[in-house]
């Protein structure tokens, strides 16, 4: 017992907070990788007029996270985040390795494929609900917005890293590219287990189930003031005592009673709202986006993923210098609104001027992505990490996880479809319109967080839900 001890006492805070949301860097590459490996994969197989088929290929991962997300949340609250973040690193790595060395058996091939990587979207899943958790609950209240960033910041990473690799190994034979690909995602999984073996559990969930001193250890980590442990240790404590003394037991019903009901809406509201504007439909498909625009081959197209790779990554680094210096609602607003005229206006540009010049709308796309990478990308995450009350912040993590994947699923699947049968600024405008909903939604539903402690956020949804109590027509 000493000796680990001694050993965990040797943890920075620095390695914790970048081990801590090293997971992002997963679900990023393998947000990334299937953009580059699509134009091999379609060749190899012969998929390139197979467009349902395609989209279930490139939007399984996302199909399983849905459940990943949800299922995670809820083990995250009986084992630790530290341990199902181990869990998730191998499962991860597991799949990786059989999704590169697919049998190729014909159409089965695309069968089997779609069925790894589904499996493989469980690890995604829940390490998107699971690093966010983790960050915000190690996070001191006046950095969280930008050491939560960091998540982000890895997210982009991982996706940069995979089109780089992409680019890279875009002269190999086809078969091997695409193989490749996919299963180097082992790689950084490998990397975060043996990074997290390391990691202290959250204080929150240690005080929780009742370890103290273990709690006030890991604090001791990252606060560097004693007089602000105490003051953090009282009040996840006194939290936690109104939790026991109501005699509530947390269940799917508990996330929608009236203490509750605010703040859920409005983290779920914000994650799904994040996909279903349309991001990850560049992400996923812009080589086939440049094509049809150009009519140069997508396999041919593979310096434009690097382009958005580098915007991704460049604005996460500013959301991390203004993160903790606007209101998380300003800037989702001002990005939202943003990007739904980067959506619209090649739409209206396009029936104004039918000849305008094709790469036009890939310009308004990089725009897009700009404003993406420093609003909704990373705040949608901070969000989700800061604004649901420790009784219930695996589940309801959880449960805004499974809605992100779901509106991720969604637009992987749907968007050749779209693209196949009308114009491209058509489909794009119908996400821009989405992107100006989003906007109402934050203004009308969302709570200011930034530069509030965990328990005082919670406060607010308590006390928001009395208003609604004592005043039902509002």
């Amino acid at each position: 017992m000493n000796v680990m001890a001694k050993a965990e006492k040797k943890i920075s805070s620095a390695f914790i907070y970048f081990f801590g949301s090293f997971g992002g860097i997963l679900f990023g590459y393998d947000i990334g990788v299937m953009t580059g490996a699509l134009p091999f994969l379609q060749a190899d197989w012969h998929l390139e007029n197979a467009a349902s088929l395609v989209g279930w290929i490139t939007s399984a991962v996302m199909f399983g996270a849905i459940f990943g997300g949800a299922l995670a949340g809820q083990l995250s609250d009986k084992f630790g985040r530290r341990k199902m973040i181990l869990m998730s690193a191998i499962v991860f790595m597991v799949f990786s390795v059989l999704s590169g060395v697919s049998p190729d058996m014909g159409e089965a091939s695309a069968y089997y494929l779609i069925i790894v990587r589904m499996l493989l979207g469980l690890a995604v899943g829940a390490a998107s609900a699971l690093v966010p958790a983790y960050m915000s609950e190690m996070a001191p209240a006046k950095a969280r917005g930008r050491l939560s960033g960091l998540n982000q910041t890895m997210i982009v990473s991982g996706m940069l890293l995979s089109y780089v690799v992409d680019f890279l190994l875009k002269d190999l034979p086809g078969e091997w590219a695409w193989r490749l690909m996919l299963g180097l995602a082992a790689v950084p999984a490998l990397i975060l287990f043996l990074g997290v073996l390391r990691l202290p559990e959250s204080p929150r969930f240690l005080l929780r189930k009742g370890d103290e001193a273990q709690a006030r250890k890991v604090l001791s980590y990252i606060r560097k003031n004693p007089a602000e442990i105490d003051q953090e240790l009282a009040s996840i404590k006194e939290t936690a005592k109104e939790e026991r003394q109501a005699n509530q037991k947390t269940s799917w019903s508990t996330l929608f009673s009236g203490k509750y009901r605010y703040l859920v809406i409005a983290g779920v509201g914000v994650a799904a709202f994040q996909q279903f504007q349309g991001a990850n439909a560049i992400f996923y498909y812009i080589p086939l986006i440049v094509q049809k625009a150009t009519g140069q081959a997508a396999s041919s197209n593979l310096m434009w993923p690097i382009v958005q790779g580098v915007i991704l990554v460049i604005g996460s680094l500013v959301y991390m210098w203004i993160a903790d210096k606007f209101n998380r609602r300003t800037l989702l607003m001002v990005g939202g609104a943003v990007m739904g005229l980067s959506f619209i206006l090649p739409a209206v540009i396009n029936w104004m001027m039918p000849n305008m010049n094709p790469m036009t709308i890939v310009v308004f796309l990089c725009i897009y992505v700009a404003f993406y990478s420093f609003t909704w990308a990373p705040l949608t995450w901070v969000l989700v990490g800061e604004i649901f009350p420790l009784a219930i912040r695996g589940r309801a993590s959880g449960l805004a996880s499974s809605f992100n994947w779901i509106g991720s699923w969604l637009v992987g699947l749907i968007f050749p479809i779209m693209t196949a049968s009308m114009p491209q600024e058509a489909v794009f405008a119908i996400f821009g319109i989405i992107c100006i909903l989003g906007v109402i939604f934050v203004k009308t539903c969302v709570p200011e967080t930034r530069g509030h402690t965990l328990e005082e956020i919670e406060e607010q949804g308590t006390n928001h839900g009395r208003v609604k109590a004592s005043n039902p027509e509002n």
